[in-house]
């Protein structure tokens, strides 16, 4: 009996162990599937939406989540995920999408004008922004919790529902106080319509948009810095022509670039978002205009800086990195506002020895052009970039990157003795070399993110540099600790002497180089560095860029004036 008990115990007590891993195992198991069930079904919903969104005339962007409160413009109910367009601010879930793609129009990019000349408004109802006003009454829109009031996409005029008959003028629309920058859509059907396009026509229909009218288009390079591309791209649609915004992932320059021959010569400025290899891009993109014959409609350069070191935004005044501190509209007030100056752009010729049947390799130089350990930190962050880009997705991350190879260089120094294997001719004359690791030749103010390397502690007098004075500043560093050194200002750089050429040889062994940012590793050859042309940037003066008083003075300096001779300044340093 005994047994028979002892037995039957451990059968209930086995089938116990067997029921509950039966349930341990449903518990763990089944919310598994539930995630890659709804991971697949989320997947499957992003590519049907993809697709819709590529064949739509909206700018659709879908979001899980809104950031403010939001209202369904087709049924007016709240929502916390769906769809919006950055181009006229519709709203929608994902059940009423199609429908108000259907419905309800977006911009229109090209349109005839009023059979009086003007321009209509086009409203949009609801989702008002923040702190807008009413043009009537001046009391605030958008306060009552449902889908109220009324906004222009093309004037961001907003009114109350109550107020919209008491609007005065309200079938015209004068495209609000960036109207000066607008491509209106009625000038693009004009052109459009014009049996002879001639530079004199398009001036002539420039007169029915405003007088000082200067048309603004932005490029935007996504992948720049701090990954805020995107985003701006959405900001510049909704005020501006969505004709004139480009993302430069999808388009590059020189095509985005064609739409200044549609538009009236030397009026048209473009703001590039990116960093300083995206505006030497750009600036690349403008000299192929000039060998097309297009030198008329050369636009004015303009920077937001979302680059890691964005040394030419900060050397015009457009600081030395943007991340959202003050609004689009205060960028397009700056742009309007800015001055036209005048850049010397340079060319690199690499002569490769040895190599004397193969043709040189040819870059554009706009900052500057380096050997040695800043250009070893450049390479080796811009190795472990290409092979894991996700990483460098913020500006303080790249920073903190190139400080880590900066501090390794210190132990290693892998560029010492530089001065044994390179030979340097500023305008035809060699220069003696003390023992050094580095040699950066300078052709803007700011070096190394934010540093101004020519002036270094602001102790020594040297002649100021300036953009246009078709003079190089050639300078040598002792090593990366040197460099870090010359950046807080405890040391000044080996000035070695100003020039309009400048030659380097590279006699022996591989060392890293530079041209803005863009590194390799080189081996025995000759480098030669010559005026190539020159570029219209637009200069920003209200404001100081890093350092406040003594870099004022040498803001000054920069304004163009001519030179005639190179100077050489021999090899004066100060070593802490």
């Amino acid at each position: 009996m005994n047994e028979e008990g002892d037995e039957v115990q451990d059968d209930c007590g086995s089938r116990e162990e067997w029921t509950l891993l039966f349930w341990t195992s449903l518990a763990v198991i089944v919310p598994v599937i539930i995630t890659l069930w709804c991971s697949a079904q989320r997947s499957k919903r992003k590519t049907h939406m993809k697709d819709f969104f590529r064949k739509s005339k909206h700018g659709w962007h879908y979001t899980d989540l809104f950031n403010k409160p939001t209202y369904c413009c087709v049924c007016s109910q709240h929502i916390l995920q769906g769809a919006f367009c950055d181009c006229c601010g519709v709203c929608a879930d994902e059940l009423c999408l199609r429908r108000a793609d259907r419905s309800l129009s977006c911009k229109e990019i090209m349109a005839p004008s009023s059979p009086d000349g003007g321009m209509g408004h086009r409203w949009v109802r609801g989702n008002v922004p923040l702190a807008s006003y009413c043009a009537v009454c001046k009391q605030q829109c958008g306060s009552q919790p449902k889908l109220c009031d009324f906004r222009c996409v093309w004037c961001q005029t907003t009114v109350h529902d109550d107020c919209m008959d008491s609007l005065a003028d309200a079938a015209q629309c004068d495209l609000g106080e960036f109207h000066s920058l607008i491509i209106p859509p009625h000038y693009l059907y004009r052109v459009n319509k014009l049996r002879r396009r001639h530079p004199d026509e398009y001036s002539k229909l420039a007169s029915s948009c405003c007088t000082g009218w200067t048309p603004v288009l932005v490029l935007a390079n996504t992948r720049s810095g701090n990954n805020m591309g995107e985003a701006l791209l959405g900001e510049f649609r909704t005020l501006l022509n969505p004709v004139q915004v480009f993302d430069l992932s999808e388009l590059i320059p020189s095509k985005a670039l064609q739409l200044c021959t549609l538009l009236p010569p030397g009026s048209v400025r473009v703001l590039v978002c990116g960093g300083d290899g995206t505006v030497g891009w750009v600036l690349d993109a403008i000299d192929t205009m000039k060998l097309k014959g297009q030198d008329q409609f050369i636009p004015r350069v303009t920077i937001l800086p979302l680059g890691t070191g964005n040394d030419l935004s900060n050397t015009l005044g457009w600081g030395a990195g943007y991340a959202g501190e003050i609004p689009v509209e205060q960028v397009l007030r700056n742009v309007l506002d800015a001055e036209v100056v005048k850049m010397d752009r340079w060319k690199v010729q690499i002569a490769s020895k040895g190599l004397y049947f193969r043709k040189p390799k040819v870059l554009s130089m706009n900052n500057y052009f380096s050997v040695g350990p800043d250009a070893l930190m450049a390479l080796n962050f811009h190795t472990h970039r290409e092979k894991t880009p996700s990483f460098f997705s913020s500006r303080i991350i790249n920073k903190a990157v190139y400080f880590l190879y900066g501090t390794k260089d210190c132990l290693v120094q892998e560029c010492k003795d530089l001065d044994k294997r390179i030979e340097l001719e500023l305008d035809g004359e060699r220069v003696a070399l003390p023992s050094l690791e580095g040699i950066i030749v300078c052709n803007i103010g700011y070096w190394g993110g934010g540093c101004r390397l020519w002036e270094g502690m602001g102790d020594e007098p040297c002649p100021p540099t300036r953009l246009d004075d078709g003079l190089l500043e050639v300078v040598a560093v002792f090593g990366s600790f040197h460099c870090a050194q010359i950046q807080v200002k405890l040391a000044n750089p080996v000035r070695l002497g100003q020039a309009h050429t400048v030659r380097l040889v590279l006699k022996s062994s591989k060392m890293p180089m530079q041209v803005d940012g863009e590194p390799w590793a080189q081996g025995p050859c000759t480098i030669t560095i010559t005026h190539k042309t020159q570029a219209l940037m637009l200069y920003h003066s209200a404001e100081q860029t890093d350092d406040d008083d003594d870099e004022s003075t040498a803001s000054e300096a920069e304004s163009p004036t001519p030179r005639d001779s190179p100077r050489s300044l021999g090899a004066t340093s100060t070593r802490a």
